[in-house]
């Protein structure tokens, strides 16, 4: 199966704007200016604190989304140091299987949709991959053993949790034009949302403008991860 499009999957309790609330209080702490804390919380307490490089006062919340991306792309956003993560695991995950399809699933690159003849070449590789996990798992190869010869497109899901502050520095990385063509398609699109959402945090952050918004993965809010999960 081809997903064309990345996903990623927000919880809405996960992006809620009553954690800048609890932020500027804690950051009061440093200064022990409770007592100016009024019912609402202050945007330009905040900002400043940020725009001064106070980051590690971000650390004290977290946000956690789902991606539905190629296997390429997992293997950099692992590289984030402080964070939790979940990943489909293609050791126990058996593609053969009816809860699989019995196929694998991969995610569509989007450059080369106006290339046909690479196009070709890239889905012949995943379909002579599949065709030969599944001949290898017939022979009595284990799952981890076959999969030895899976692609990069493979699709995985995995969870991620990062506290504020690396949200911060995943997003300066993962936007840039410098960075992967697939990470910006799915981290490009979740920055306007964490941007929306809490622009106390993120709004300084930029971003390439000039990626085409027709290839922005798809950002579903959601209030269960799992009931959307492919």
């Amino acid at each position: 199966m081809i997903i064309k499009k990345a996903q990623v999957l927000v919880p809405e309790t996960e992006i809620d704007i009553k954690k800048i609330g609890k932020l500027e209080r804690y950051a009061r702490v440093c200064y022990k200016s409770e007592d100016k804390m009024g019912q609402e919380y202050s945007p330009g307490f905040l900002r400043n604190i940020i725009k001064r490089g106070h980051e590690s006062i971000s650390e004290h919340e977290k946000a956690t989304v789902m991606f539905i991306v190629d296997r390429g792309i997992s293997h950099e956003i692992v590289r984030h140091r402080i964070a939790a993560y979940s990943q489909e695991s293609t050791r126990y995950c058996n593609y053969s299987k009816d809860k699989f399809g019995n196929e694998i699933t991969v995610i569509e690159p989007y450059f080369f949709l106006e290339r046909p003849e690479a196009y070709k070449y890239w889905q012949d590789t995943c379909l002579s991959a599949e065709k030969n996990y599944m001949t290898m798992l017939d022979m009595g190869c284990s799952a981890q053993e076959a999969r030895s010869i899976l692609p990069n497109s493979l699709k995985t899901e995995i969870v991620v949790t990062y506290n504020m502050r690396e949200w911060r520095h995943f997003f300066r990385l993962r936007c840039d034009v410098a960075a992967h063509p697939q990470m910006r398609q799915v981290a490009i699109p979740l920055l306007l949302l964490f941007r929306e959402r809490l622009p106390l945090l993120f709004d300084d952050i930029a971003y390439d403008e000039s990626f085409p918004e027709e290839h922005y993965a798809e950002i579903l809010i959601t209030d269960d991860l799992f009931r959307h999960s492919i």
